[in-house]
């Protein structure tokens, strides 16, 4: 895989096995090498903002790790898309959130879309990001299966049911095109989740946000194409006190 596009998959949460490197089997090929990496300060699932708040740091620590690891992308492992501006600062190669990419695609894919996502608390967080990425009058409704992250895997058969009722509950009452993962623990539960909806007949797309960023992260790598330095400028040397300097290459 000398020539392969290297991308990595920091997941900013501390618990360990949540996120196996056999995850990435279904969508690595010749061309695409996936490596991963998480987090090892933060908290064990990212459920609110100040869980969001809390992983940044070393998240972004993370992605310059893995530029400097010789990586030509990162992507980073949830929908919150932690450190996202702050990591896209640090590197040249192109940084992927998971939930800007998702939003964008479904913009494409329909006129609305839903997400339907883990907690009835983060409904205000994916309002607040289709603000922050432009496409607030595509966002049908976000719904939650109040099932939390952890325990996602548990039972997967009705976490795919409960996906299935809030789905349809938002094709129905919010007239969505496009469901959307408001989670990246429901990581392979997209085919599951589409083939159900056609059963019933709802003919729609379910974008499982992880497979979608890898990919739009190797494309742009392929490419050679990443974020605007004029937009995201390297950050100045400044004393930091509590983090080691981090090892920020500066490209020309």
């Amino acid at each position: 895989m000398s020539n392969a596009i290297n991308v990595r998959v920091v997941s900013p949460i501390t618990t360990k096995g949540f996120r196996k490197d056999s995850d990435f089997d279904t969508i690595r090929n010749s061309d695409l090498n996936i490596s991963h990496s998480q987090i090892e300060i933060g908290p064990a699932s990212i459920e609110t903002e100040f869980d969001e708040a809390m992983c940044q740091p070393d998240t972004i620590l993370k992605i310059i790790d893995a530029e400097n690891e010789g990586c030509d992308a990162a992507v980073i492992d949830c929908m919150g898309d932690p450190g996202l501006k702050g990591a896209r600062e640090c590197v040249s190669i192109p940084v992927v959130g998971p939930c800007e990419t998702a939003m964008h695609y479904a913009s494409m894919l329909g006129h609305k879309f839903t997400v339907v996502t883990v907690l009835e608390r983060l409904i205000p967080q994916f309002e607040n990001q289709s603000l922050l990425y432009g496409v607030p009058s595509k966002l049908a409704s976000v719904k939650a299966v109040d099932i939390p992250v952890l325990e996602l895997e548990n039972d997967l058969n009705e976490t795919v049911n409960q996906l299935k009722i809030k789905s349809v509950e938002a094709i129905k009452e919010n007239n969505a095109d496009v469901i959307i993962f408001g989670c990246t623990g429901l990581f392979g539960c997209a085919e599951a989740l589409q083939n159900k909806l056609k059963e019933d007949g709802y003919n729609v797309p379910v974008i499982d946000p992880i497979p979608l960023a890898v990919n739009s992260a190797y494309v742009l790598a392929k490419l050679k194409l990443s974020q605007s330095k004029k937009c995201y400028p390297y950050p100045p040397e400044k004393g930091m006190v509590g983090f080691e300097k981090p090892k920020i290459k500066i490209a020309n």
